[in-house]
């Protein structure tokens, strides 16, 4: 029942696009909130970046963790600075973890990278599915497209022109595609 005075700072952090699902009440409370807007690029965009980062968790989860020490091959360095990081800093964290956890040798090769990096591909629900078979044509394919095309577009880390190579299409033919089937590109991160 007393009133005190508050210092208070609010830092909030939210994914691309999430604006457009926001009922009027939490649209003003972003108003209000939003005073400065930081938006801190996917790790994609910054590929360079990759090998400093994996030695930095690499030498903090021994420090703190107690992981034995391993080094990361050059060709296990260079995969990953190109691999399109969907879950961004925390799934390479995590894939640093597990492979210091699981490994023996010194060095994580490429093989160990490329078995980490398969086991964590997505496996959402398969692309031919009961419902699917029961649908009419037309649906079924919209529904076949959306997926296909989604998956394409994080194998791509978003980039409309890689897909548009990727899946044989012209890139504005893409884009209606995209459009017609409800993919918004700029959502993938």
């Amino acid at each position: 029942s007393t009133e005190r005075d508050l210092d208070v700072r609010i830092l909030s952090s939210a994914p691309p696009g999430f604006e457009q699902h926001l009922d009027d009440f939490r649209r003003e409370l972003l108003t209000h909130l939003s005073i400065v807007v930081i938006r801190v690029p996917p790790l994609r965009e910054y590929s360079e970046d990759v090998p400093e980062l994996l030695r930095y968790y690499v030498d903090l989860l021994v420090d703190s963790e107690n992981l034995p020490f391993r080094r990361f091959s050059v060709a296990a360095q260079n995969r990953l600075r190109n691999y399109p990081w969907p879950g961004n800093i925390r799934e390479l964290r995590n894939m640093v973890s597990r492979l210091l956890i699981l490994g023996a040798d010194e060095e994580i090769t490429l093989e160990e990278v490329e078995n980490q990096l398969a086991s964590d591909a997505p496996t959402d629900e398969p692309l031919v599915k009961q419902d699917l078979l029961s649908m009419p044509l037309r649906e079924a394919r919209e529904h076949f497209e959306r997926a296909y095309l989604r998956q394409q577009l994080i194998l791509c880390g978003g980039k409309v022109g890689q897909l548009a190579k990727r899946v044989g299409m012209e890139r504005t033919h893409l884009y209606r595609k995209l459009r017609s089937l409800g993919v918004d590109f700029r959502q993938v991160a």
